[in-house]
Formats: structure tokens, C-alpha cells, sequence
């Protein structure tokens, strides 16, 4: 049998989560994998914490240096977030010839490149399943399963607190700062929500899973990125109206003409796959050129969840010598000869509050017209008690550079029309 020493830095919900997983499936590790796997020490600062989940006292480092010096320690789990001191950490940890599973989707986005080529000096395993949607094993998925597709394009759910914000915005008509705010009191939104509901988690999530769709890297910095803080309740009733669920969607697409990144908001139809999951569930729906449509559906976070992944991983790292890295060359920067599209096409809805005169609809109309934009459906309310006319439209995919002009000129003329909303429609 082999044995299996295993260091954990941070002892947070991940962190706590992985430790009691390990310990509660010691044995069912030994008698299916051959696998003696043990927590040789961690890195908390609460020792407090550490001796709640039964840790023994002399297991509690006092630095990385301590574990990266530990002769007993095969795998080093990194689960304490943001960029410092985890680089560090994770950095000495390699150096030392511990191989590295970690959960930091921010950490590994941004600093890959260093991480690996680290690895790779020290005859290093460098794993992450964990960084990206939970306990779903997306990342085996693409350098694994699906290695024998060129894959297409991918529609992705990766972040929970913004799903279950918009699930029930969706569901209850609440405002979005009503509903952020019971995602506070619930543990589903951190006290500073930035990175989830401005999509930052979304892009470094989708930066790491297109690099290894498309094999190239991308860089988190070209994705477009735009979050949901400005979602109205009265635009999800509107969609719901014309057959569309509202989801912060990570969309990858590869093209002849190159790789498109994008987070946003958007508009899917209500029988797609993606549109009934819902809180803080996530998924990814993939196009292979043989296999198709593939969707991995389940937890996107959690202690459990993610600890999965990252027990997946030590197991995986125990049980293969043969340390395999990004099917990519792995640069700061993407590759000279990688092209990214930024004026992508799309459908689009848009709402616009008209004055009630005779020819608003015709000049909407006319500005679209001239920029080559055409309508698949339309809603015109009665007018309300201001006296404004909504206007809602849906367009056939065109340009977002299109958009941008024809929103500008209809709100030039603001006395006669203004767009209140625009959000992207995915057909």
C-alpha cells in the first residue's frame, strides 16, 4: 500500500471540508485505491479551528517553511485564496518537491505560467480541478475525455452567488439589492460581493477553462467582462414574456476568425439545458466537432463539493508519475498568433422608453435599418401614467459595435426616446 502525506494551507470552509473527507474515507481510500492518505500537517492560523475538526496539535505548522521542510508531506493543498501569501506558498511548496493541488482559480489564472514552469523544474505535479464550477470535473473533462475533439464553443454557468441572485430576481420579481442582500445573511455573497456579481470570478473561471478548450492561452485580460448590478426585475418579467431565462453566462467560442471570451448577462431561451439550472448550482455546456453537445451539470461551491475535487485530484497526483501540464504554451501573455474577436455578434434585447408621439416606433425602426439591425420580436406596452410607451425589442444577431452606434443615436434624441436596457441574447 502506498502512503500518501498530505499537507492542507487554510482551514476555511474548502479547507475544512477536504480535511473531513479525507479523514472520513480513509479506509474506503486504502481498499479501493491502494492508498494510505494522511494530513502530515497544515497551515492555519486558528489553531483553534484546526483542533475543532480534530487535528493533533503537533500536525499545526508554524510556517511554510515547516511543511515545505516536512520529509513526510507527498502533496501540498492550497485552499486559502487570493494571490498573497498562496503564490508564495505554493511556490516554496513546489521548489521543495512537494506537488501542488490547489482550489485558487485567481491564483492560477493570473499565475499559471510561473506555477508550472516551477513544477516542471522540480518534477512536479500541479493540479486544479477545484479552481473551476466545484465539484464538477470539468478540467479532467478537457484535458482527459474530450482530448480527441477540436472543441467548438462553450456556454457556461460558473458562478453560484450570481446564479442564485438571478434565480431569485427570476422567481420572486425581488430587486437586485434586496436579493443580494439575503444572499449576504445566507453565506451565498461575501460581505464585498465584487468579484462574483461583477464577474471577475466568472472571467479568471473562464480564462482557465477556454485555454484548455481552444489550447492556446487566454488571458483572463481579453475577456469582456460585464456584471449584473444593473439588472432590472421588469427586464427578466420582459424576457420571461418573450421565452428567455435570464443567466450570467461565460461564453467560448472558437472561430475561423479567432477566439471570442466573454461574462455577461444574457438572455437564453427557456428549453435550453443551461436555462433550469438554477441557485447555486452550476454548469458547462460544451460543442465537440465529433462529440457534440456535452453538458457537466452540479454544485459549483461548497465545502464538500469543491473538497471533492481537490480529493480527486491528491488521488490522481498519488496514483500517476507521469505529470502531464497545460496542452498549451503557457505564457503571461497569449501567443502572437492567437487572435481575439472583440466586435462580436450577437442578438440583442433592448428596452426603450418612448415618448407617446406619432413616428418614435418608425425612428427606432429607421436607425436600425440604416445600420443594418432587424427585429425577430416586439412588445409595445399602453402608455404609463408618465406617459412614456415601453418598447421592447428583440433583434437578429448583428454586431455589438451596430448596437453601440444604434443606442447612441436613439438616445441623442432623448425627448423622443431613450434605451433604459441592453442585454445580450444568446440563439
Amino acid at each position: 500500500m502506498k502512503k500518501v502525506g498530505v499537507a492542507i494551507l487554510g482551514l476555511g470552509v474548502v479547507g475544512g471540508g477536504t480535511y473531513k473527507i479525507l479523514a472520513e474515507h480513509k479506509e474506503f481510500y486504502k481498499s479501493n485505491h491502494n492508498l494510505d492518505i494522511t494530513v502530515e500537517g497544515v497551515l492555519e492560523k486558528n489553531r483553534g479551528r484546526a483542533i475543532a475538526l480534530g487535528i493533533d496539535e503537533s500536525k499545526i505548522a508554524e510556517s511554510i517553511a515547516e511543511i515545505c521542510s516536512n520529509p513526510e508531506v507527498d502533496i501540498v493543498v492550497e485552499v486559502m485564496g487570493g494571490v498573497e501569501p498562496a503564490k508564495s506558498f505554493v511556490l516554496a511548496a513546489l521548489n521543495a518537491g512537494k506537488s501542488v493541488v490547489t482550489s485558487n482559480k485567481e491564483l492560477y489564472c493570473k499565475y499559471s505560467h510561473e506555477l508550472e514552469k516551477a513544477a516542471k523544474k522540480n518534477h512536479c505535479g500541479l493540479f486544479y480541478e477545484a479552481s473551476c464550477v466545484g465539484g464538477v470535473p470539468i478540467i479532467r473533462a478537457l484535458t482527459d475525455n474530450l482530448q480527441g475533439n477540436r472543441i467548438l464553443s462553450m456556454l457556461g454557468i460558473i458562478n453560484g452567488t450570481t446564479n442564485y441572485i438571478l434565480t431569485k430576481m427570476s422567481n420572486g420579481g425581488a430587486s437586485y439589492g434586496e436579493v443580494l442582500d439575503e444572499a449576504k445573511r445566507l453565506g451565498y455573497a461575501e460581505a464585498d460581493p465584487s468579484s462574483d456579481v461583477d464577474g471577475y470570478d466568472a472571467a479568471y473561471k473562464l480564462s482557465i477553462l477556454s485555454s484548455l478548450a481552444f489550447h492556446t492561452k487566454v488571458p483572463y485580460t481579453e475577456i469582456y467582462r460585464e456584471g449584473i448590478s444593473e439588472i432590472s426585475p421588469l427586464d427578466i418579467a420582459y424576457g420571461k414574456q418573450l421565452g428567455y431565462v435570464l443567466k450570467l453566462l461565460a461564453i467560448g467560442k472558437n472561430t475561423a476568425k479567432g477566439i471570442e471570451v466573454r461574462v455577461h448577462p444574457a438572455f437564453i431561451k427557456a428549453e435550453h439545458p443551461l436555462a433550469s439550472v438554477n441557485d447555486s448550482f452550476n454548469a458547462v455546456y460544451l460543442t465537440g466537432d465529433s462529440v457534440e453537445d456535452v453538458m457537466l451539470y452540479g454544485r459549483g461551491a461548497g465545502a464538500k463539493p469543491t473538497g471533492s475535487a481537490i480529493v480527486g485530484d491528491i488521488i490522481y497526483c498519488a496514483t500517476h508519475s507521469n505529470f502531464v501540464y497545460s496542452p498549451f504554451e503557457n505564457t503571461e501573455k497569449a501567443a502572437p498568433s492567437t487572435k481575439f474577436i472583440k466586435n462580436f455578434e450577437s442578438a440583442y434585447y433592448l428596452r426603450i422608453v418612448a415618448a407617446d408621439k406619432a413616428g418614435v416606433l418608425s425612428k427606432v425602426t429607421s436607425v436600425f435599418g440604416k445600420l443594418g439591425i432587424s427585429m425577430s420580436q416586439i412588445i409595445q406596452e399602453k402608455e404609463n401614467s408618465d406617459g412614456a410607451v415601453p418598447l421592447v425589442v428583440i433583434t437578429h444577431e448583428t454586431y455589438e459595435s451596430n448596437i453601440n452606434k444604434a443606442v447612441a443615436e436613439i438616445n441623442s434624441a432623448a425627448e423622443i426616446a431613450k434605451v433604459a436596457a441592453v442585454i445580450r441574447v444568446v440563439t
